[in-house]
């Protein structure tokens, strides 16, 4: 059996040490490592961060070709035992790649652990090995593989079925608060690291209530023995992954409970929906998914036109089952789904990529998006959570409420994800066929062109008003029903010590029409200086006023005339009217 062996042997250095013991190499053995990671469609190369490799063979130093970014070929003889050892640079704070200090380690497989070619398919262990150095010895450890030696969240040895399988558990090392529960029978356990105050009783009975939620809604069987949930706690930050049976997520303070019994913040939300998209992906994409995902392709992009339906309904479900798992009330929800509309609205964007489109492109344009984004693409996140509502509202409707978007997910779960096969570009478009009993083709044709979808009608047969409104500044994220502005810069901007700096330009807005950029300074509006009230300031001037403009470009001073635009209506507050009609729907 093939042995990894991990070491944080230089915390403050950021190095991890590893070792790889093959006991059967083939002649001129190839080692190579993901050039990517499965859930995060964007070539990381992870090699760039290895460093120091070296192996050896019956005592003997073996030399190596590196034949590409993330292979090398090493001329050993076949059959005898090779040890190849490297050290990895862990400095990358996010829930992609690895990161080490002295307070924590973090890492996924795929950026430190090199795949022995010709050899993955087979069972492999890894030695978790704990920090040599006094000021560590209380670190302790969590992953979701399967434990052959040490206390349970200790060091020790671990087994995985295959290579990939080691990189689909994610490992947090260090001085974490720990806390369980259980969901459907199944032990679930919560790491935090990083300081906070997180009521974790109040943590525990809310993540129960959503994993069980969407246990049940697959049938009542989790489809893993146990689950965990690692998050790093900063200042400020947001993100997560997905694997088989844990996931990666990274929060702010804000957003954790402090109390048993306090409201559910608008901040807390936002983190439990978090835990509840990872969560769902335990069924979409881990297990349902797209054909061209069986296998993982890991050494470059691996396309798919499929993504709408992966992250797309999953961003759907997580508010939704918030709410069905009485986390939030009918009326938060509407406005988490109002957040989400307005994502979508205000960005031009839309016109010019279908889903589809985005879903094929996220490797070059959804993951490496600059300023203009939002001028030049749509979210398969965002817009597929929005064609997901309008494919639940539309099989509501047609079918009486005898189906809706569960229906759709329970039939991809039983043909597709227990059977282990992979979806077709066809696969939810003749599901649906099915379901309504007619061909679907008119809803998928909204997969493929650039219209916005018609939820206006739809939601209004549901009892709930949509209403597209001006937003009130640019905190407004929609929802509520706020004072709203009647002109737009058409830019988002942040103050700084003098004046303020232009983030983003909208197409065809006041800031578009005048000239100005994303990273100029601008200084003056009218002769006075703009800064973190440059909103209301311009709130005292009508549409069409003309008024002078002053900006830095790099260190070049730049004068233009700024006409005022009315404000767009690009918001999207939505309202219950009806309970009785959206109690067939929410």
């Amino acid at each position: 059996m093939i042995r990894y062996s991990i070491l944080p042997s230089d915390p403050k250095a950021h190095l991890f040490e590893v070792s790889i013991d093959i006991p059967s190499p083939a002649a001129n053995q190839v080692l190579s490592l993901p050039s990517w990671i499965p859930g995060s469609y964007m070539i990381r190369d992870f090699a760039r961060n290895l460093i120091s490799i070296r192996a050896s063979q019956n005592g003997a130093a073996v030399a190596f070709n590196q034949l590409d970014k993330q292979r090398w070929q090493l001329a050993c003889a076949q059959g005898a035992p090779l040890t190849v050892q490297y050290q990895v640079y862990a400095f990358d704070m996010s829930v992609r790649s690895a990161h080490l200090d002295m307070s924590h380690g973090f890492f996924n497989g795929s950026s430190v652990f090199l795949a022995v070619e010709g050899q993955t398919g087979q069972p492999l262990l890894v030695s978790m090995q704990a920090p040599d150095l006094p000021d560590l010895t209380h670190w302790r450890l969590a992953t979701g593989l399967k434990r052959q030696s040490g206390e349970a969240w200790h060091f020790g040895d671990f087994i995985a079925d295959d290579y990939d399988a080691l990189i689909d558990h994610p490992v947090e090392m260090g001085d974490f608060t720990l806390a369980s529960f259980e969901a459907c029978g199944v032990p679930h356990h919560i790491v935090l690291t990083g300081r906070h105050r997180c009521h974790m009783p109040r943590l525990c009975a809310d993540l129960k209530a959503i994993c069980e939620t969407q246990i049940r809604l697959f049938g009542g069987s989790a489809p893993f023995d146990e689950y965990l949930f690692m998050t790093m706690v900063l200042d400020n930050g947001f993100g997560g992954l997905e694997h088989r049976n844990s996931t990666a997520l990274v929060c702010s303070r804000k957003d954790l409970p402090l109390t048993m019994d306090e409201a559910v913040s608008k901040d807390y939300r936002t983190y439990l929906s978090l835990c509840s998209h990872e969560y769902f992906h335990n069924w979409n994409v881990k297990r349902i998914k797209p054909e061209v995902f069986l296998p993982y392709a890991l050494d470059s992009e691996s396309y798919t036109r499929q993504l709408w339906a992966y992250e797309g309904i999953t961003s759907y479900y997580d508010d939704l089952l918030t709410l069905r798992a009485g986390r939030v009330n009918p009326e938060a929800y509407l406005d988490m789904l109002s957040e989400t509309m307005t994502r979508v609205y205000r960005g031009k964007g839309r016109f010019k990529q279908s889903l589809r489109d985005s879903s094929f492109n996220a490797w070059t344009k959804f993951y490496k998006q600059d300023e203009n984004a939002q001028n030049a693409i749509v979210s398969y996140y965002t817009k597929g959570a929005l064609f997901a509502l309008y494919l639940d509202l539309t099989l509501r409707k047609e079918t009486d409420g005898e189906k809706n978007i569960d229906s759709l997910m329970q039939l991809l779960w039983q043909r597709f994800g227990l059977t282990g096969t992979g979806t077709t570009e066809a696969s939810h478009l003749e599901l649906v066929s099915e379901l309504l009993g007619r061909d679907a083709g008119d809803i998928f044709a909204y997969l493929d062109n650039t219209d916005d979808l018609p939820l206006e009608p739809l939601l209004a047969e549901f009892g709930v008003r949509m209403e597209l409104r001006p937003a009130s500044g640019q905190s407004d994220t929609g929802g509520g029903t706020p004072d709203t502005l009647k002109v737009c810069l058409g830019a988002k901007f942040k103050p700084e010590a003098v004046g303020v700096r232009i983030q983003t330009v909208a197409e065809g807005g006041s800031a578009h029409q005048a000239g100005l950029s994303a990273g100029d300074l601008l200084i003056a509006v009218d002769y006075l200086q703009a800064g973190a009230g440059l909103e209301k300031q311009l709130e005292s001037y009508a549409v069409g006023n003309e008024m002078d403009i002053h900006f830095l470009r790099r260190d070049e001073l730049h004068t233009a005339t700024l006409v005022l635009q009315e404000a767009p209506l690009d918001t999207v507050s939505l309202h219950l009217m009806e309970n009785t009609l959206a109690s067939r729907w929410i």
